[in-house]
């Protein structure tokens, strides 16, 4: 990967890092990774423990952001959730997978589109 595609990754993270604060969540971890994969984000909103896959593009010439979070992807990040949570006490929390898309606009604000209950251990 390229570092310029590392910097925007990084970027999109820190935005949607962000938005979730004010969302009322609280970022437990970013970038865990494991042998199985990796999570950008970690964060507990209520009850729930969410596991965040951040996906910035520039443009949507290859489709949407959210478009890139398929199956596979989703299966590896039910995987390191499985393992974060066989490591971490996690109590009553629930687990939650979310996507949030961020489309990085001409003048580098974000455009972001936050998915809750993107997908879930049954897909």
């Amino acid at each position: 990967m390229t570092e310029k595609r590392l910097a925007l990754g990084a970027w999109g993270e820190d935005q949607a890092a962000g938005y979730l604060k004010k969302q009322g969540m609280k970022i437990l971890a970013r970038n865990f990774s494991t042998p199985v994969g990796e999570i950008d984000i970690i964060a507990q909103y209520k009850n729930w423990i969410v596991f965040v896959e951040v996906k910035t593009r520039r443009s949507t010439v290859f489709g949407t952001p959210q478009e890139a979070v398929g199956q596979r992807k989703q299966q590896q990040i039910i995987r390191t959730a499985q393992w974060y949570l066989q490591s971490n006490r996690s109590g009553k929390l629930q687990p939650r997978f979310d996507v949030v898309a961020i489309l990085c606009q001409s003048d580098d604000n974000a455009e972001i589109t936050h998915l809750p209950n993107a997908f879930s251990l049954a897909n």
